[in-house]
């Protein structure tokens, strides 16, 4: 009887050694495994993925701050593919590698385009890569789509945030219409201003003085004014928004975050289509104040026609 007790009790003490070995093993694996786990989750933040803008710059030029007092800094197809590495456009538009996006920088500097005192980091749309001279009447109609946000911008003196144009539609004079009127140049009004203004986005077009005007007459910049603007209900401050502008013939319809529409459709737009357009989209800055900047970033950029 004593020989069984002993032999009972070797088994006990024995199989708690292994059993205490047993879940020292265990947690050693367990160890083990957990840094392992640490180490993948290390590496993963070490290759966060460069991510890329959805933007196509096949049919955009650029113009910059950059440039002297007389002409700024204009860059095309297909010098603008290489704008990542661009010496002279880096500072003005670059990407931001961990939102995928194109960041457009623009602040008042002396080199203006004609007929403004404000500066831009902004894209000009060329139907033909590389050229002004092809461009597109509203029966032509065309869709321009952005995905965009204000990345930075400064303040007035009154402590309010400085105002962005980020898209136009831009009017333009053939040739023809030019040496008709005695113009000095192609340039005509913008049909469309976008503003991001104060947190909200807001809309600016163009009306006819006389709405009787000759055809000669509308070809005049003088034959139109500014309307009084609309302002979307929605804010959208610096976070990520959609902007939609669809044109056809004699109708315009903008559309923010795919929800809130305005549609413009009018004898004024309809009498419009006497002109050649071009869209614009970017960082067209409405400030001269010393030290101001803004820094606009644009995720995707289509047209379509």
């Amino acid at each position: 009887m004593l020989i069984k007790f002993k032999y009972l009790l070797t088994l006990l003490v024995f199989a708690s050694v292994f059993n205490i070995s047993a879940q020292s093993i265990n947690l050693k694996e367990s160890h083990k495994t957990e840094i392992k786990k640490n180490k993948k989750k290390k590496r993963k933040k070490k290759k966060k993925k460069v991510k890329l803008p959805n933007i196509d710059l096949t049919h955009w030029k650029v113009t910059t701050p950059a440039g002297d007092s007389k002409k700024p800094l204009e860059v095309s197809p297909p010098e603008i593919f290489n704008y990542a590495t661009n010496e002279k456009l880096k500072p003005y538009m670059y990407n931001d590698s961990t939102r995928g996006a194109i960041v457009f920088h623009a602040f008042p500097s002396k080199a203006t385009t004609a007929n403004t005192k404000y500066s831009r980091s902004e894209l000009r749309e060329q139907m033909v890569s590389g050229e002004n001279n092809v461009n597109w009447t509203f029966k032509q109609g065309g869709i321009l789509k952005g995905k965009l946000a204000i990345d930075d911008v400064t303040k007035d003196k009154d402590g309010k945030h400085h105002r962005i144009i980020i898209m136009q539609i831009h009017g333009r004079l053939t040739n023809e219409q030019r040496d008709l009127i005695g113009a000095k140049d192609n340039n005509a009004p913008p049909m469309l201003k976008i503003y991001w203004d104060k947190g909200k986005i807001r809309v600016k077009t163009k009306v006819l003085k006389n709405i009787n005007a000759s055809n000669e007459e509308l070809l005049h910049e003088e034959a139109w004014a500014n309307d009084k603007g609309f302002n979307f209900k929605q804010e959208v401050g610096f976070k990520k928004f959609t902007l939609e502008v669809q044109v056809s013939d004699g109708k315009m319809v903008i559309i923010l975050n795919n929800n809130e529409y305005k549609v413009y459709e009018s004898i004024h737009i309809k009498k419009w289509g006497i002109f050649e357009n071009y869209f614009k989209a970017g960082n067209y800055f409405q400030t001269r104040d010393e030290g101001a900047y803004a820094k606009v970033r644009y995720y995707e950029l289509e047209v379509k026609h």
